[in-house]
């Protein structure tokens, strides 16, 4: 097995800043206890929302495939996401992604994420993104809830198999494919849509366009789509203005949901612009939130035409620091007190 590790350091970055996340929140934490130690609130426990959203539409990834809306300010979301392609021409493809996104005020997240390869023995650092996120308005205000997304993705590997056509013939020689090339520098703007139907209907659609800046200029351009229901769900408590909440009252938590989600995507690059490389895969899609603040989702995706991958899999751990600025508060009961 063979490790990259001239950019190594990217790889920390992403834990760095998940570990100052946790102990500036466990100072302030405990700080607070100190302080109020004979009379403090707390914050009841409803569901997440950002800026009126329902919960599945408030913590920055709806599913493993899209998108949807933006974290409430304050709020901080990270994910270890794994993905494996397997097609029918060249060993499996192993990705692992971390993931720390922040919500701001004004609608506006700002993200990292990094990738790590995995490729027919090979292990590599890949890339390293920067993105950025803005609603445009409060959730429901405008139809479909619109939300543009950008990111600028600095490539850090090689490229260890290529996103076309299986054999393009000036790839290949005596020793196979040229693994020598840099993984090029692209940037990728997305339009994501969401929206809640019947308070039992879920839907995210993204569209995008991502273009490399060097190399044979790869070009992609798509569109995923999901949508899911809730099979278990319960209502959270509902704050009181004694401080006591009351359970069962309050708005509904998800436990358990399923769907379906699917995705299109067109690949050329500066050699082939004329005869795309088209891609579709479809398949369920499930979501479980084992406690308020974590999540996981799982997505087995089957190709339909020969140019698709046989299956995609995509797994998504996700866990929310914080509540954001937008709870009720209410003073504990008595019980709670000087704990």
């Amino acid at each position: 097995m063979h490790i990259d590790s001239r950019f190594g350091k990217w790889l920390l970055l992403p834990i760095l800043a998940l570990a100052l996340f946790a102990y500036l929140g466990a100072t302030v934490a405990a700080n607070a206890q100190a302080v109020t130690s004979e009379h403090i609130t707390v914050v009841a426990q409803e569901p997440l929302s950002a800026y009126g959203a329902p919960a599945a539409f408030s913590q920055s990834r709806f599913s493993p495939l899209t998108n949807a809306y933006v974290l409430p300010p304050g709020v901080v979301y990270t994910s270890i996401i794994y993905e494996n392609d397997v097609n029918h021409f060249r060993p499996p493809n192993h990705i692992f992604t971390q993931e720390i996104e922040v919500g701001l005020p004004y609608r506006i997240n700002l993200a990292v994420e990094n990738g790590v390869q995995r490729f027919d023995g090979t292990t590599q650092d890949a890339t390293f993104s920067f993105e950025a996120r803005y609603a445009f308005a409060d959730w429901n205000k405008i139809p479909l809830n619109p939300t543009i997304f950008a990111e600028y993705k600095v490539g850090i590997g090689r490229i260890l198999v290529d996103e076309g056509p299986p054999t393009p013939a000036k790839k290949f020689g005596p020793g196979g494919f040229d693994t020598s090339n840099d993984i090029p520098d692209a940037y990728e703007v997305r339009l994501l849509l969401s929206q809640d139907f019947f308070d039992r209907i879920e839907w995210a659609l993204n569209g995008f366009f991502e273009q490399e800046m060097a190399g044979d200029r790869g070009r992609e351009w798509g569109i995923a789509q999901s949508i899911e229901t809730p099979l278990l769900r319960t209502h959270a408590e509902k704050p009181a203005a004694n401080g006591k909440a009351v359970a069962g009252e309050g708005p509904y938590e998800e436990i358990l949901k399923a769907g379906i989600e699917c995705q299109f995507r067109s690949f050329t690059d500066k050699g082939i612009r004329g005869t795309p490389f088209n891609s579709f895969v479809i398949g369920p899609t499930a979501s479980w939130k084992p406690t308020r603040a974590t999540s996981l989702d799982i997505s087995p995706l089957f190709g339909v035409n020969h140019k698709s991958p046989e299956v995609q899999l995509f797994v998504v751990f996700s866990y929310l620091f914080g509540r954001g600025g937008e709870g009720h508060e209410g003073e504990a009961p008595a019980s709670t007190r000087n704990r």
